[in-house]
């Protein structure tokens, strides 16, 4: 068949990507542990590896894979689980899916591998059943409580108390106390509900973001000298995670982003410049002067 030199280097393109993703879904399949899953991730692998052939028919060449690729969609899925791995490399194969329709009246074929993709994403929604998703629930509440409860608290300690080394002792002494206490809130509130978590898991998911979250926003009054300073970048790190977090649960969700990061952030946010404020009346009112 002759092609065009545009047409060939799309074709080169799409190429590409299916020997990667052969790849991928090989590694992951180590991976994973259930059986079933691993036999569905082994059969999209081979069914990628047969779309490449199929490109290979039209471009005459073989062609590398994309390693780095590989190995970063592999380490995001030991990291971050399989569902966040395969939903954040399917995302980026929608606009390989909607080029196709462009090129469907020179390669009649490609609907048949168009199909192959659907079902391989049918497939993949079916298999992907993680236990840190049964507890993004507890994980939220952790991560929630913490952001919103300890920039209040140190954007409150910073101006009343003014002294770097006091802030962080202080906020580390009321976080901890406050990840103990949701811990053993949400124990209890799993175990009341009766539903499929296990309250002891549900407990230290929550602790855990709170804890987490409690050294990263006293991170910067342990290594800055400025106490102002300080606190605007535990604000700037309290972004970070509430961004890094909701587009997590966007991801695997598949639910805005924009929107659950607006309102934990101005929460956030506003909490902090309302808890500073009661901090400057209450040592302006009080007199206390350390």
């Amino acid at each position: 068949m002759n092609i065009n030199e545009p047409l060939r280097s799309q074709l080169v393109v799409y190429q590409k990507n299916e020997i990667t993703e052969h790849h991928i879904y090989k590694n992951l399949a180590n991976i994973i542990k259930e059986p079933e899953n691993q036999k569905v991730l082994l059969q999209i692998s081979a069914d990628e590896l047969r779309h490449y052939q199929q490109w290979k028919t039209y471009t005459g060449i073989d062609i590398e894979p994309n390693w780095w690729k590989i190995r970063f969609y592999v380490l995001i899925c030991r990291v971050f689980g399989i569902t966040f791995g395969i939903k954040l490399m399917e995302s980026g194969e929608e606009g390989a899916q909607k080029s196709y329709h462009q090129i469907l009246n020179e390669i009649p074929e490609i609907s048949r591998i168009e199909q192959d993709e659907n079902e391989h994403e049918k497939a993949l929604v079916a298999m992907l059943d993680e236990e840190r998703l049964h507890y993004i629930g507890s994980i939220v509440l952790g991560l929630n409580d913490a952001l919103v409860e300890l920039t209040g608290a140190l954007a409150g300690f910073t101006l009343a108390l003014q002294n770097i080394r006091l802030i962080a002792l202080t906020g580390l002494i009321t976080g901890i106390a406050a990840a103990l206490s949701m811990a053993a809130s949400e124990y209890l509130s799993t175990k009341t509900e009766k539903d499929h978590r296990n309250p002891l898991k549900a407990s230290i998911y929550t602790g855990f973001a709170y804890i987490f979250t409690v050294i990263m926003l006293i991170l910067p009054f342990l290594i800055l000298g400025n106490y102002l300073f300080a606190l605007f970048f535990t604000m700037i790190i309290a972004i970070l995670i509430i961004a890094f977090f909701n587009y997590y649960i966007a991801v695997v969700e598949d639910v805005s982003f924009k929107t659950r990061f607006l309102e934990m952030a101005g929460l956030s946010t506003g909490v902090a410049l309302i808890s500073f404020f009661i901090g400057f009346l209450l040592k302006r009112f009080i007199g206390v002067d350390i």
